[in-house]
């Protein structure tokens, strides 16, 4: 049984994408962020980096004790190589999706994070920030459509690639993105949503969120932005319900 710690992000999107398609026993935790419930010592204990979403294993491959994983790029290969599934055997294979995982979590997700941060919950508009990341988004959007010229999946077989940049990729519009620069990337996108796992996974998120991302309140604003390393010492920052 995989115990996920999860709400439902983009990050948080793609374990639950992998668990649904892989048929792997889960149970959710849920970390409201909103609340702050990522800083509290229980959560802090497994994920060190105070992020959504991490993992316990109750059956590590091993057969030994419990194995933790935060950061979910090192969760998807983890869960890859526990099961053998959704990462080539063979070394240019597995190359090719470690490039592209490692991409995801070193280009696209931060910078369309801080695309959507200075669009959408800075206290106030930047042009300088949203011009800087709405074009690193475009860049980078454009670097995934070349890619999938002539591929249906990022490295041709559907992979942990697929599942770390889809979450992201799928929020063009919140970038200020216009789908139809990026016709690969739009045929792609299509493909992965009618993935019966992908919208068992996307299904998840309103169980948990029922009316979507609220209307971010100054309290919310402070435990998601604010914090620092001398402030990350209780679960004092909690807010409450």
């Amino acid at each position: 049984m995989i115990e996920l710690h999860y709400w439902p992000t983009p990050n948080g999107h793609k374990i639950t994408m992998f668990l649904e398609e892989a048929g792997l026993p889960y149970e959710i935790v849920p970390v409201n962020i909103g609340k702050g419930e990522q800083f509290k010592p229980d959560f802090l204990a497994i994920a060190p980096n105070n992020r959504m979403p991490a993992i316990v294993d109750r059956a590590p491959a091993d057969g030994s004790a419990p194995v933790t994983v935060f950061e979910s790029g090192a969760i998807l290969l983890y869960l890859a190589e526990k099961t053998g599934r959704f990462i080539p055997a063979d070394t240019r294979g597995r190359v090719a999706v470690l490039e592209w995982l490692f991409w995801q979590m070193g280009g696209l997700g931060p910078m369309l994070g801080q695309n959507n941060h200075f669009r959408a919950y800075a206290p106030e508009k930047i042009p300088y920030a949203i011009d800087r990341y709405t074009k690193e988004t475009n860049r980078l959007l454009g670097v995934l459509d070349r890619r999938l010229a002539g591929r249906d999946y990022i490295c041709g077989e559907y992979s942990i690639a697929d599942m770390a940049s889809y979450p992201w990729a799928v929020t063009w519009e919140r970038q200020g993105q216009d789908i139809a620069e990026f016709p690969n990337v739009k045929a792609w996108l299509d493909r992965i949503a009618a993935k019966p796992a992908t919208q068992r996974a996307y299904a998840l998120g309103p169980k948990y969120r029922p009316d979507g991302p609220p209307q971010m309140t100054e309290e919310q604003r402070r435990v998601l932005f604010g914090q620092t390393a001398a402030s990350i010492t209780t679960d004092a920052h909690v807010v409450k319900a």
